[in-house]
């Protein structure tokens, strides 16, 4: 939704009407994932993709026809056997829903950086009907049933955190989130390297220290946040730890590493790592322990952090431990491709 909005937007602000193609299906590979989305105005201008540009030419015809006027469109494409359908080079297969754009909850969520799932329903005679779910549990519109609000909105809430789109029969859940957060304890030199790394991958990094010295915008000055102080208030001033964040802890000294450690594993963190020898991670794990942290807690802990690069330099350590946090995020070992059985890039069946 992000990549189309501010021309979306412009477009309406205009007096045109607009359509938008959705990919909600992908079998095998593809050049776009669900949720990729392009939009076509009624002047004709196009923003965003739906493939590499072998499928768009046929999407922009079903859109004219929606403003026009006709009902919105389910599309196929790929290996279907027909010699004259339009087919994928890359040997996948994709859907694609093509429906007039209307602004509404949705859009005002993804303008502001929210976390939101929109279900629209792909069949029958309320297709294009949509259920907004909102991360606070807040809920608008409607697919034409309670029943089916229901199970739209437990398949929402589903894929929600998961900051994955996907279609489950006939209901496409279209899920925008902010961009994943990266919080790190301890402002040492990694840190700095993280944050780069984080900031090329499009995540946000903030890092926490009491060391008002260390803590500084000048020597982080890839962070989102650098906040000077320790970490319970200063992970309230950023708003606790949800699913969509990673905590790394690179202090080595244990009542700060553990003051972090503590919170984030009464949390719903996504990833919980820290740095440290194995002494050093025997005598943390000790410490938790005695400290009321079950073993079952301790097991999210990933500790001595990182993939195993054979890091050397500040910037290889950064890469061995921002490696691992991206792997984890996508339910990968992190190994190496060749070696993998399954798909490269992971898409819904």
């Amino acid at each position: 939704m992000l990549e189309i909005l501010d021309d979306v937007s412009a477009w309406l602000a205009r007096g045109e009407r607009v359509a938008v193609a959705t990919v909600v299906e992908v079998v095998r590979s593809a050049p776009r994932q669900p949720g990729a989305k392009m939009a076509i105005s009624e002047s004709g201008q196009i923003v965003g993709a739906v493939s590499g540009g072998c499928v768009e030419g046929a999407v922009v015809e079903v859109a004219e026809e929606v403003l026009r006027g006709g009902p919105p469109r389910l599309m196929h494409f790929g290996s279907d056997g027909d010699p004259c359908s339009i087919g994928l080079p890359c040997g996948g297969e994709i859907s694609v829903w093509v429906q007039e754009f209307r602004p509404g909850r949705m859009s005002e969520l993804a303008g502001s950086g929210l976390r939101a799932a929109e279900v629209t329903l792909l069949e029958g005679e309320a297709a294009g009907a949509k259920l907004v779910v909102e991360a606070d549990g807040a809920r608008s519109g409607s697919l034409g049933s309670r029943e089916l609000d229901r199970v739209a909105e437990e398949q929402a809430v589903e894929l929600l955190w998961a900051d994955r789109s996907e279609r489950r029969g006939s209901l496409f859940i279209d899920v925008v989130a902010p961009p994943p957060r990266l919080i790190i304890v301890g402002a040492v030199d990694i840190a700095a390297a993280l944050c780069s790394l984080a900031r090329t991958c499009g995540w946000r990094s903030y890092v926490i220290d009491p060391r008002a010295r260390f803590a500084t915008a000048e020597r982080l000055p890839d962070a989102d946040g650098v906040i000077a102080a320790w970490p319970e208030p200063a992970l309230i001033k950023l708003g606790g730890i949800d699913a969509a964040t990673s905590i790394v802890v690179l202090t080595h000294d244990p009542k700060l590493d553990d003051a972090a450690l503590l919170l984030a594993l009464a949390s719903s963190a996504g990833f919980i790592g820290a740095m440290g020898s194995r002494p050093a991670q025997a005598a943390r794990r000790e410490r938790l322990l005695a400290a009321g942290v079950e073993e079952a807690d301790l097991e999210r802990l990933s500790a001595p952090i990182g993939l195993d690069l054979g890091a050397t330099s500040v910037a290889e350590t950064a890469l061995s431990i921002f490696a691992e946090v991206v792997a984890v995020r996508h339910n990968r070992s992190g190994g190496a491709l060749r070696n993998a059985a399954g798909r490269i890039h992971a898409v819904s069946a």
